[in-house]
């Protein structure tokens, strides 16, 4: 259900075309939509009053990179390359699914977190271990539908055997531990297809718009061909967002190199699937050529600093690819490799990592450019950019309000600067998603917090003995894929994302 709304008198950073920052104003919200914004607007009669004073209107924050089954992992793990830290996240030989309301519990769980830091819109690429099922499906998106938030979720699954998703590991594996791998549950993609049409079919437009569908192929080097071709189909017939991680490690890079003969990216362009609906998710080892594909393709990246960091993945080439206009959206990644699911930290991560990857100071990105990557480059991402990421006559509301009075805007001396490299979450005192007001002070509505981390808990517990066993397994085959790791890292590519060059372990 939507939501007639009147907000008086506040602060309003607007992100239109000129981005207009008003010190005063109203914004008057109808059905769920912004219907006017400016000084001095009449409230309609009945019509719920916010007094806005000493506080900021902004667009919702939009987490453009998400995976909410991490969401009971926080600090689990160290950290790890990616392809290690997979190994215990993902178990390759886990064959126990989770309950239907392990996943309910966990989403919901994530959908609090967010919203209580502003978070009213997220793309969430949700894996499941060993594999989905409609339940699953239904209990992710019903728990989305019951937090009141705007969610875009794809399945995020492979369908092909484990070790061929990386370069020399079949030829390092046991004869026995590759034999478990071919025995370990593996949907085809003619069942996930499935899956996604239940997805698209009933969730698709859900809740007044409120919920979507998209599509994930996981990785081009993680499905077969013929499925991810039916993704990329499904994309277009749908008009909705393909998620693609996509050169995330120098590993990735290596697999194309020396299993591809190319890179991932000029692999997926060659099969006609790289167009302006995919998120290449990550982007870290591109290559001036990739690009160029991806500029002239249209497509986004949804960078995730702070994942890339803690899995020393390395640093993606941000001027590079905005002096391309390559559209670039923020993303959290997931709990486990980020710890939280605060895109605060990803957007001040973001505006600072890369400083220490050019000595030109000119070249650094400036606050502006990354709330630009955080509002309208999510918008893009989602496939949503005429309707949400602006305050604006024609828009969505979905607003953050924050106090200003808090110590991150005391003294006030620039808000953009001061929202990129001061604010964590904690001045955002409302969440407001499509005109209602869905987390006021701490609390989110309609969800019983203590009841719910309750849940958490004990779901926790009692999926705790599954989990240990899969990762008992994975803990056995770590020395296999520390050895494909380390001679990937000391495999030239001509170029590197680390910034100790030349040093390879």
């Amino acid at each position: 259900m939507t939501g007639n709304l009147f907000i008086r008198g506040a602060r309003v950073l607007t992100f239109d075309e000129t981005r207009r920052d008003l010190d005063c104003a109203d914004i008057l919200i109808e059905r769920g939509m912004i219907s006017a914004v400016g000084p001095d607007l009449v409230a309609p009669e009945g019509v719920p009053v916010i007094d806005g004073a000493g506080q900021l209107a902004m667009p919702g924050l939009i987490n453009a990179h998400f995976h909410s089954p991490a969401n009971l992992m926080k600090g689990m793990l160290d950290s790890l390359p990616l392809e290690i830290f997979m190994l215990y996240e993902v178990p390759p030989l886990s064959d126990v699914p989770p309950p239907p309301e392990l996943v309910r519990v966990r989403t919901l769980l994530g959908a609090v977190e967010m919203l209580k830091r502003g978070i009213t819109s997220v793309q969430d690429d949700a894996f499941f271990v060993p594999g989905p099922d409609p339940d699953a499906i239904d209990a992710l998106m019903g728990a989305y539908a019951a937090s009141g938030m705007r969610a875009t979720v794809a399945l995020d699954q492979p369908n092909v055997v484990e070790y061929a998703k990386y370069p020399f590991l079949a030829d390092l594996l046991p004869a026995g531990e590759k034999a478990r791998m071919e025995a370990a549950p593996r949907q085809t993609g003619a069942e996930l297809l499935d899956l996604y049409r239940h997805l698209l079919t009933r969730w698709s437009g859900a809740k007044d718009g409120r919920l979507g569908a998209a599509v994930s192929c996981s990785a081009p080097h993680r499905v077969t061909q013929d499925y991810m071709a039916a993704l990329s189909q499904l994309s277009r017939e749908w008009d909705v967002p393909f998620y693609v991680h996509m050169l995330e490690t120098r590993v990735q890079r290596v697999f194309g190199q020396e299993v591809l003969g190319k890179s991932l990216v000029r692999y997926i362009h060659d099969l006609g699937m790289l167009d302006e609906r995919v998120n290449l998710i990550h982007g870290i080892w591109l290559d001036e050529p990739d690009m160029d594909l991806i500029a002239d393709a249209g497509a986004c990246i949804a960078h995730n600093p702070v994942c890339n960091l803690r899995l020393g993945s390395g640093i993606m080439p941000f001027r590079a690819l905005s002096d391309r206009n390559i559209p670039i959206c923020l993303g959290t990644d997931e709990a486990l490799a980020d710890d939280g699911i605060n895109l605060w930290g990803a957007i001040k991560t973001a505006g600072l990592v890369h400083n220490i990857t050019d000595p030109d100071y000119r070249r650094w990105p400036t606050a502006q450019e990354i709330l630009d990557c955080a509002f309208l480059g999510g918008a893009r991402a989602m496939r949503r950019q005429q309707t949400i990421g602006r305050i604006m006559p024609g828009y969505a509301a979905d607003i953050a309000m924050l106090d200003l009075s808090q110590i991150n805007f005391t003294p006030l001396n620039d808000l953009a600067r001061q929202l990129v490299y001061c604010e964590d979450g904690g001045s955002v005192r409302r969440t407001i998603v499509a005109g209602r007001v869905v987390m006021e002070d701490g609390k989110v509505r309609g969800i019983d917090e203590a009841e719910l981390f309750a849940q958490a808990r004990e779901l926790a517990r009692e999926h705790a003995p599954a989990l240990e066993t899969a990762r008992a397994a994975a803990a056995r085959l770590e020395p296999h894929y520390r050895d494909m790791y380390l001679r990937a890292s000391r495999t030239d590519v001509g170029f590197t994302r680390w910034l100790e060059k030349g040093t390879h372990p």
